[in-house]
């Protein structure tokens, strides 16, 4: 007869422990099964049909579920081994931990096979002393701080219409997504699917391209969208107009912009002259990140336009049209939330480090 499998509850905390698990790039593939094997188990699935789901043996998954049941979370490490634990010498570490930061003549950084070669330890080794250190030569950050002397009233006029919107107004984020382009994949990819990714071929053919103008109305989610095929400032006056007809008559509309010279032209200047219900809001040089319409291209660019296949401008077109008009249909603002202090503490931080480089240098 059977043992009966121990029956796993599981609270919220612990749910969100699990998906945070297998979700994370750092998880090992052991600790992935293993959080795997729990979620079904706490839905009373039986071991063999876990088994079968997760194509393991059913003695691993009677091995986990018990050892959850018991331990919780923690059963789900390995147990610490016996024995003396291995010990690299002082002068091999120094040279894994210090020379990481001096890549070797000719590259740009140092791998773990070139490190340990050159210390002569396994690239294993090399991989747990990094690990331990938080040393990730592997990765880099990119960066770019506004020259803009105005800098800081930029930030402040702006963070201000987010944090304390005006009275009897429109809080518009604008700008101009431009070079769109339709590209029709070369061979059609595999759908995704349990147990595999889906694909996409890097060949394509190129249809042309289209300028997508935008302006996200902050305190409705909601997105205004005009697409044409170039962006000069006939475009940009244009798109101006539309704004001016889609809001309403008794309101003043603010811009938040960027420094595109289409948005500072003679006649872009006339224009709104004429229409003295415009305030433009222009962030500092170098800093899209204020605008908040660039949250709202990121989201098009990753749900429509990059993982598509389009075989005309115009399907291009559609698709972008067809995706405003669902998100509009039930729109999510983007809630600015970050403390102006703190941003302008770390880049004051980062300007200090960066002077100080190029000191040395």
């Amino acid at each position: 007869m059977s043992r009966t499998p121990p029956e796993i509850v599981l609270d919220q905390v612990q749910r969100k422990q699990l998906e945070t698990l297998i979700r994370a790039s750092s998880t090992s593939q052991a600790e992935v099964l293993r959080a795997r094997i729990i979620l079904p188990a706490a839905l009373g699935w039986p071991n063999e049909e876990i088994a079968a789901e997760l194509q393991t043996s059913k003695q691993t998954v009677c091995k986990w579920r018990r050892r959850f049941a018991r331990l919780g979370l923690a059963g789900l490490q390995d147990d610490a081994r016996l024995g003396r634990p291995a010990q690299v010498a002082s002068d091999t570490l120094n040279t894994v931990l210090t020379k990481v930061t001096q890549p070797p003549k000719g590259r740009a950084r140092w791998s773990c096979r070139s490190m340990a070669k050159q210390a002569g330890i396994s690239k294993s080794w090399v991989q747990q002393l990094w690990y331990r250190n938080d040393l990730k030569p592997h990765q880099t950050r990119t960066f770019k701080l506004s020259n803009d002397q105005h800098f800081e009233q930029k930030f402040w006029d702006i963070v201000g219409l987010y944090l304390s919107p005006p009275q009897q107004a429109v809080v518009l984020c604008c700008d101009e997504k431009s070079q769109c382009q339709a590209l029709e994949r070369s061979q059609p990819g595999l759908p995704l699917g349990q147990g595999h990714i889906a694909t996409r071929t890097h060949g394509y053919y190129r249809h042309g391209t289209l300028t997508l103008f935008a302006a996200l109305d902050y305190l409705e989610g909601k997105v205004l969208a005009h697409s044409t095929q170039r962006h000069r400032h006939q475009e940009w006056i244009q798109f101006l107009k539309t704004i001016d007809q889609e809001v309403p008559a008794d309101l003043q509309v603010h811009l938040i912009l960027d420094n595109y010279a289409t948005h500072k032209t003679p006649q872009v200047k006339r224009w709104l002259k004429q229409h003295p219900r415009f305030h433009l809001h222009f962030t500092p040089t170098s800093s899209s990140w204020l605008n908040l319409v660039e949250r709202f291209f990121r989201d098009l660019s990753q749900e429509v336009v990059l993982p598509g296949s389009f075989e005309s401008v115009q399907e291009l077109k559609d698709a972008i049209f067809n995706y405003l008009g669902d998100r509009n249909l039930a729109p999510k603002r983007y809630v600015w939330k970050a403390k102006g202090e703190e941003i302008l503490a770390k880049i004051k931080q980062a300007r200090e480090r960066l002077n100080a480089i190029i000191k040395r240098t």
